[in-house]
């Protein structure tokens, strides 16, 4: 469950490391956004060499919660901390980095994200 204005961690080799939540998107007026849902972010931290530069804004899709996840055969999934992986548009789902860190949802696969989940070392 991240909420507006929540600092998330940056899962790939963007440039980025650090991104505040300001919208999610494809919800109208939702403020929360779980698993798989793609959000509008701005960039807080960020390497000087990297493609996204400070303060500018990004989209990505949440691939990690702390809040736990029901799954449909009635297990829970929880992360250690929240993260996005920065995609380029909605539509295409394709991720600006070329490296994923650390572990991935399962769910990200039904939703369409197959290069995220395909380039992820760790799947849950």
């Amino acid at each position: 469950m991240i909420q507006l204005r929540s600092i998330v961690e940056a899962a790939d080799n963007s440039g980025a490391h650090r991104l505040s939540v300001i919208q999610v998107l494809g919800f109208g007026n939702r403020k929360i956004a779980y698993i798989g849902n793609v959000v509008n972010c701005v960039v807080k931290k960020a390497d000087s060499t990297g493609v996204v530069k400070v303060h500018e804004k990004v989209k990505g899709v949440v691939v990690r919660c702390r809040k736990e996840t029901r799954r449909s055969d009635g297990s829970y999934i929880r992360f250690d901390d929240n993260a996005v992986v920065l995609i380029d548009n909605p539509k295409d789902k394709n991720p600006r980095g070329t490296r994923i860190f650390g572990p991935v949802a399962r769910e990200l696969k039904d939703l369409g994200f197959t290069k995220i989940i395909s380039m992820a070392a760790e799947v849950y």
